[in-house]
């Protein structure tokens, strides 16, 4: 969609076909650039592939983002004479693109004098960029509280397979569907197609689709079309950004996949693997990403991402990779999710360059600091209270871990997009009545409620309601 041929290419021939991996010769001395599209005659209609190296004088490698299946030496090939160009504006509201621009939701095809632009383009000049110090409310209590997002600001959770990533990111989509003025755009890398088709239908029935953009790579695509396809998201964006002065919020699901394609890439372009065979270029792709997700003067681009973490190992180099360019770091436990705290995320080890007195006040500071004392002196002394039982403890101790068991509860809170599956309505907490809760807790003023009066629960009011249903009757004298 949208590539034009450049009329200084004469047309190549392909040479040679290694799975995604095509080498591509041109009669002229004046090569291709790199990250430049080609676009190849395929058995059944052209595809389009990417310049990725020069191997000598008259040949070039390419990495295909469609399937090359039926693809054999001899066909023909054009240059275009400039990166991957994919429809953006406000056609593509609505719509689920592919990598390439192409259309996958069965609609209707774009009209011929869509805007345009290259996936590929710098970030916006440091003294053109806008820090972020805006508080991004989710109506999530643990998010709030101890790691708040920031608007304008990167944001990610971080959680091996089954912990909740997917779901805590379509909560965070659907709660700030409501209330955020301005354009979502989701992009799905990796994704399956029953995941692409499910958030579709969940879009739609949200009735937020007509300010939503999907950008899909699937699972089933070659490696280069999972690594482009956050491109292509950011590129629609950046359109947002730049040309229509609107605020843009962008989901990627999951950037792991991101990494984990690009070291495919990398493989089959015969690169020498780095640390624990990870791509070399790992650093400079994964800048290449993040660095392009920023706020200028006017309008902001809002990043929140999921990240597979391989193994439960938080020190892999593409995590630590990813996390070295966010705002926020949003870790979920998989201790957590096996005693049902949902959401699993991690109240000692998430953390918010915004959680700072100077940005969120003194209050909810001093608040977000108390809760995650409490609960780190719990886990201190829960190999004691495994051995010898909370009666071995003194009564200072005793307390401590009774408020912890507490926060821990109040922290967690059903969701809108699980209420099919559990049966329970799905709550949304403002900030404020987080706070109250959990400095009412802290205070010991809930010392003598049942610790699950407070499961799974919206605010405070919830939790009293609920223990004066659970307390036995009074004994008549």
């Amino acid at each position: 969609m949208g590539i034009v041929i450049h009329p200084r290419f004469h047309a190549g021939l392909v040479v040679a076909v290694r799975g995604p991996v095509i080498d591509v010769t041109f009669d002229s001395d004046k090569l291709p650039s790199i990250n430049e599209a080609l676009r190849i005659e395929g058995p059944s209609g052209d595809l389009i592939a990417e310049v990725q190296s020069h191997v000598d004088e008259r040949v070039v490698r390419a990495v295909a983002l469609q399937t090359t299946s039926g693809l054999a030496r001899g066909a023909q090939a054009e240059a275009t004479g400039a990166p991957v160009l994919v429809p953006v504006g406000d056609a593509v509201l609505g719509r689920l693109i592919n990598v390439t621009g192409v259309i996958g939701d069965g609609g209707p095809a774009f009209a011929s004098d869509v805007p345009c632009r290259p996936i590929h383009r710098a970030p916006p000049p440091l003294d053109e960029q806008s820090a972020a110090t805006a508080i991004f409310e989710t109506g999530i209590k643990v998010i709030d509280l101890l790691s708040p997002l920031a608007q304008g600001g990167k944001a990610a959770m971080f959680g091996g397979a089954g912990v909740g990533k997917t779901v805590l990111v379509m909560e965070l989509i659907r709660a700030m569907s409501a209330k955020y003025e301005g354009v979502s755009v989701f992009a799905g890398i990796g994704e399956r197609s029953r995941e692409g088709h499910e958030l579709l239908t969940d879009m739609r029935n949200l009735d937020v689709i007509d300010k939503t953009v999907l950008v899909f790579g699937q699972m089933n695509e070659p490696p280069g079309a999972r690594w482009r396809v956050a491109m292509t998201a950011l590129t629609v964006a950046e359109y947002f950004r730049d040309e229509q002065k609107r605020n843009v919020l962008l989901l990627m699901d999951n950037v792991f996949r991101f990494v984990q394609a690009g070291s495919e890439v990398s493989g089959l372009l015969g690169r020498m693997p780095s640390r624990v065979g990870y791509q070399p270029t790992l650093a400079s792709e994964v800048a290449a990403l993040q660095e392009r997700i920023a706020s200028v003067k006017g309008a902001s681009i809002t990043a929140i991402e999921a990240v597979y973490v391989p193994a439960d190992d938080f020190t892999d180099p593409a995590v630590t990779a990813i996390s070295d360019h966010l705002d926020s770091n949003v870790l979920l436990s998989r201790s957590m999710a096996a005693e049902g705290m949902y959401p699993a995320i991690d109240p000692l080890a998430s953390t918010s360059i915004l959680l700072d007195p100077l940005v969120v006040g003194e209050v909810h500071y001093d608040i977000a600091q108390g809760v995650r004392e409490a609960i780190a002196q719990y886990a201190g002394l829960k190999d004691i209270i495994a051995l010898l039982g909370m009666e071995e403890l003194g009564k200072e101790d005793r307390l401590v871990v009774g408020r912890a068991r507490r926060l821990q509860r109040f922290l967690t809170q059903p969701f809108v997009v699980t209420e099919a599956f559990t049966g329970q309505p799905g709550r949304s907490v403002p900030l404020a009545d987080t706070l109250e809760g959990c400095r009412a807790i802290l205070a010991g003023e809930c010392d003598d409620w049942a610790e699950s009066a407070f499961y799974m629960v919206g605010d405070l009011a919830e939790a009293r309601a609920r223990q004066a249903q659970s307390a036995p009757a009074p004994v008549p004298a």
